[in-house]
């Protein structure tokens, strides 16, 4: 017998259905008796297995009386309105294999998906299906090769020394922001001398592009800061050294096309920011403290803060990339391709968050799907390495979920959805017979391999320092006593340096973001599958 080819296809929508006129209402297929869907897993090579579902002649018989009863929508028949002609007279005009060939198409998909979630098989693509017997009678045999998740194995994990910047305030970052609030509270003093970096010159600037005047580059008395670079680096480079009532012509690159700038500057004046002393009459002036050591203990202290709770954060982030890093493996290129997938997505759902549509922010920025994609690609890869090496981590340490954290999982769900009272016992089964509960677990084994790596890692600072691992646990939250309001605490006008610039703080490259859960890996898809 040859095997028939299935053609995966999604189930048709009310909407694409509702010319059809007088639709007979469809019954509810009867749930499965026991017994009468078997299935059986062989492992293969290649991070494949074989799922073999055997489906009984009188369970796949429904399945047909419903494939009749579509094609009676489908087929005109005189003497009868759409949907009103028997099944009889229906396997008279089409054969009687008609009805079993739609089933087929229609029901595998189904019988394939429960199959996986039956066998818990953590498939990661779709699958090459092969109809072996019952094409034309009998009980429905099918065998399905499926591509699934590798496990490799990791070692040298829990001897790993993990860079993390220092969770501490140093010298250096106070004198920072010392010097910072002196330079707000800075004078300009006319200087006779050449310019420096620093300094403030007046100047009148000519700039031009194919002699043409640019407009924003022409315009007098000019207030400039040099050093700063903030117009192209030609400007500043011209500058130091130049004095007043010098003229100064030369060429730069063009920032935004092609060729080359012509600016002419006029220097005017130069001006240097003198700064206040750091001092107690400083302190006053500039804070709500009457010393300078005050300040500054006040300013150790909410650095501390915030480099701990960044630390904490990054902690967790580079112990993830460390382990992807012992991973040597080859990925399959599925489980890159589904990371860029979670990336783009991501981005698109915190656009519309914003109310930007993504498909006309693409086209209106003259983004290039493919362009994006290899973007990603670097970090993305890194993503599923991460993931491998966790599970790995946990399957070898034996790292399961805590039932303790799966019931907080679903509960915090149930909370979200705005149903906070609902039965975890009945979510967890909805869960699973959905196919979501193997993604779950999955994620809090992960997670509790982290938690175990975290314990057991060295970690230090830029300068090869150790770090006390107390000192990188996330911060407890602030418990605020009902009718008292807590103290608000702006660490914004005391520190300069922001997370959210820093490329190892954006969510697009965290390891652990959003890993290849959802893989594409859907039966319903429109697809050839593999004779």
């Amino acid at each position: 017998m040859n095997p028939l080819s299935l053609r995966m296809r999604m189930r048709k929508s009310k909407a694409a259905t509702s010319d059809v006129a007088d639709p007979e209402p469809e019954a509810a297929p009867e749930a499965p008796r026991p017994d009468s869907v078997r299935t059986s897993l062989e492992a293969l090579d290649g991070d494949r297995v074989k799922m073999t579902v055997s489906v009984d002649e009188a369970e796949f018989e429904q399945a047909v009386d419903r494939a009749f009863r579509k094609l009676a929508h489908e087929v005109r028949l005189p003497g009868f309105r759409p949907g009103k002609a028997p099944r009889r007279l229906l396997e008279s005009r089409l054969g009687t294999t008609a009805g079993r060939h739609e089933a087929i198409q229609d029901a595998v998909p189904e019988y394939y998906r429960k199959a996986l979630i039956e066998q818990a098989v953590d498939a990661i693509d779709s699958p090459s299906l092969k109809i072996t017997s019952g094409e034309e009678a009998g009980d429905l045999v099918f065998d399905a090769v499926v591509p699934i998740r590798p496990q490799v194995s990791v070692s040298g994990y829990a001897s790993l020394s993990v860079e993390v910047p220092a969770p501490t305030a140093s010298d250096a970052d106070i004198a920072t922001q010392v010097d910072a609030l002196r330079r707000q509270h800075g004078t300009l003093e006319v200087v006779e001398r050449a310019v420096e970096d620093g300094d403030q010159v007046t100047i009148d600037i000519e700039g031009s592009h194919d002699d043409e005047p640019v407009e924003g580059l022409t315009t007098n008395d000019y207030l400039y800061e040099v050093g700063t670079g903030a117009v192209v680096a030609e400007i500043d480079e011209n500058l130091r050294g130049a004095s007043v009532g010098d003229t100064l012509e030369f060429d730069a690159d063009h920032p935004q096309d092609e060729g080359s700038l012509h600016l002419r500057i006029v220097v005017k004046e130069v001006q240097m920011l003198v700064l206040p002393e750091a001092d107690d009459a400083f302190a006053s002036e500039a804070s709500e403290f009457d010393t300078i050591d005050e300040l500054v203990d006040d300013l150790r202290t909410r650095i501390d803060s915030m480099k701990r709770a960044q630390a904490a954060v990054m902690a967790r982030e580079h112990v993830a990339r460390a382990v992807a890093g012992l991973v040597a493996d080859e990925l399959p290129a599925v489980l890159i391709e589904s990371a860029i997938d979670d990336r783009i997505r991501d981005m698109a759902m915190r656009m519309a968050q914003q109310g930007i549509d993504f498909a006309r922010w693409m086209e209106a920025s003259g983004q290039d799907t493919e362009a994006m994609r290899e973007g990603f690609r670097t970090e993305a890869e890194l993503s599923a390495r991460a993931d491998l090496g966790l599970r790995g981590v946990a399957f070898a340490e034996g790292i399961e979920a805590e039932e303790a954290d799966v019931d907080a999982h679903l509960s915090l769900m149930a909370t979200q959805a705005g149903q906070p009272d609902t039965d975890l016992d009945e979510l967890r089964e909805g869960m699973a017979s959905a196919g979501h509960l193997l993604e779950l677990l999955a994620d809090l084994r992960k997670q509790a391999a982290m938690d175990w790596l975290f314990e057991r890692v060295g970690f230090v600072d830029e300068e090869g320092n150790e770090i006390d691992r107390d000192d990188l646990r996330p911060p407890e939250p602030e418990v605020v006593i009902p009718g008292e309001e807590p103290e608000p605490v702006d660490v914004a006008d005391a520190v300069d340096p922001d997370p959210e610039h820093d490329p190892e703080h954006d969510p697009e490259h965290d390891p652990e973001h959003d890993p290849e859960h959802d893989p594409e890996h859907d039966p319903e898809h429109e697809q050839e599958s593999s004779p």
